[in-house]
């Protein structure tokens, strides 16, 4: 006879009464969807030149990005299941409608600098795979994307896991290339000493950040927590809460370590061997395959395919979310898809740079963070909203640190770049 269970489908008591193992596994997912966008094809451009470029001094960025967004991203789980609403949603209903309106259409150009990085960076894996023209493989990705985000539709968990599914390949691709490239540990002991390589490295400084803590997932994690698991009272959002928090750091920390060892593998390859000229996608893959061998090349293209096509799919879903929770619109699929891969067509059809289009398109993600988590910020810290689960004033200070070190960052880029 199988375990007695109580509850609806979906509620916490049921999930919970599947086991030790099988119970927390099921509670857990959303945060592997929102890590997908923490390693899109941007970041393979800024890691890697990054790496090339600079060594391991910037390594100490990519594990406070990281950190960062783990605490940004348990904010916005923590929005969905205390309030039942996502962060669109509640901008709409606590903030004056034209601030509301200012930022959906922010977010809106914020969806299509992330469909610039998805869509090039799985285009030049196709490309580096099968040669693809780069046009064409941009079209391919489209309908890919939405396959797997059909998915969706016959339930949340076949979409998880199939993104989950992505992710493992891109951190196995990885994990193959570091393990045959190796690494220097005293240099990436030193890296996580905070410094600059000159005024040169701060736009990659923004760009890691920018490729790191994304703006649409800080939106779409909440949408993916507000009601996918029924909890009869606040003692059960608790409880839930502490199985979400587990869920970012497994599935944050898993973005980190790839991340991590991006611009560890360009510094150790690249950067050891005097090639600080590495600065594209296409580059680093022929470096690979010249200095290491195919099979890395390989595992670098494969890697570079699955974040672009699972990212992709989970760009389109979080554009979703905040064109309905912001303005209540819903439009189809297809007409959104369209509307927002027109720049990353162009620029394939162009033949424009693809890494720089990449690191472009992360630097323009950076400035869109502080118009998803300053409003993540006001709203978590209001009792009247959060009730029992507004944040703690360390929380509060926290995250307020990190928007204004990324302001700050932002100011000053802007600085050195037009004025300086």
């Amino acid at each position: 006879m199988g375990p007695v269970t109580t509850g609806p489908p979906g509620s916490l008591r049921l999930l919970r009464s599947r086991g030790r193992v099988r119970g927390p596994v099921a509670l857990m997912g959303p945060a592997f969807v929102a890590a997908v966008a923490y390693i899109d094809p941007g970041n393979f451009a800024t890691n890697v030149t990054a790496g090339a470029r600079y060594g391991y001094t910037l390594v100490w960025v990519i594990v406070v990005a990281n950190l960062m967004a783990m605490l940004v991203q348990y904010l916005s789980a923590k929005a969905g299941v205390a309030t039942g609403r996502d962060l669109p949603e509640l901008c709409r209903e606590h903030l004056p409608r034209p601030v509301s309106r200012g930022l959906w259409v922010q977010a809106e150009i914020i969806a299509m600098a992330t469909d610039l990085a998805e869509f090039v960076g799985a285009a030049v894996g196709l490309n580096l795979l099968f040669g693809v023209p780069l046009f064409a493989a941009g079209l391919i990705t489209a309908v890919v994307a939405f396959a797997i985000l059909a998915l969706e539709q016959r339930g949340y968990r076949r979409f998880e896991l199939a993104i989950a599914g992505l992710l493992l390949i891109v951190f196995l691709g990885f994990l193959y290339d570091l393990a045959v490239v190796g690494a220097d540990p005293a240099g990436v002991a030193g890296g996580l000493l905070p410094r600059l390589a000159g005024d040169d490295s701060l736009l990659l400084v923004a760009g890691i950040i920018g490729a790191t803590v994304m703006p649409h997932v800080v939106y779409l994690h909440s949408a993916l927590t507000k009601a996918r698991v029924l909890c009869r009272d606040d003692a059960e959002r608790r409880e839930l809460l502490r199985f979400q928090r587990l869920d970012v750091v497994i599935g944050l920390g898993t973005a980190g370590v790839i991340n991590l060892s991006m611009l560890v593998m360009a510094a150790s390859l690249f950067n050891g061997r005097g090639r600080a000229d590495i600065d594209s996608i296409e580059t680093a893959h022929a470096g690979l395959g010249q200095l290491v061998g195919g099979a890395a090349a390989l595992a670098f293209a494969v890697a570079l395919l699955a974040s672009g096509l699972s990212s992709s799919s989970v760009g389109t879903y979080a554009g979703q979310v905040v064109m309905q929770g912001f303005i209540r619109r819903s439009i189809p699929l297809f007409l959104r898809r369209g509307l927002t891969m027109l720049p990353a067509l162009l620029v394939l059809g162009l033949g424009l740079p693809a890494t720089d289009s990449l690191v472009v398109s992360q630097v323009v993600l950076s400035f869109g963070i502080p118009f998803a988590l300053v409003p993540l910020l006001m709203l978590t810290r209001r009792a009247d909203i959060m009730g029992s689960f507004v944040n703690h004033r360390v929380t509060n200070v926290a995250a307020g640190g990190i928007a204004a070190m990324i302001i700050v960052l932002n100011v000053y880029l802007l600085y050195v770049t037009f004025l300086a």
